[in-house]
């Protein structure tokens, strides 16, 4: 999978378990291609969520649920995850 399609598809799985005003998903894993083990068919992602509703639960909870979204895919094509609510 190329790093489009998976940006995509991380998209549209939080878009329809959560409710978003706006989310940015980016392609962070050039940091990473020089550390020992990297895989580079794993990505480092950063996403940027706009959420009223996970704004109304706890930091761990929002990021729980985001990775209970994510599971597939954290386990198929992420390495690594970073989630900024906002």
């Amino acid at each position: 999978m190329n790093i489009n399609e998976l940006i995509a598809i991380i998209k549209k799985k939080i878009q329809k378990e959560i409710l978003v005003e706006n989310i940015v998903i980016e392609d962070k894993s050039f940091l990473h291609t020089k550390h020992v083990g990297n895989d580079p068919n794993k990505f480092h992602i950063k996403i940027t969520i706009e959420s009223n509703q996970l704004k109304k639960i706890s930091r761990l909870n929002s990021n729980k649920k985001i990775y209970k979204i994510l599971d597939y895919e954290m386990k198929q094509f992420i390495h690594s995850l970073q989630i900024l609510i906002i």
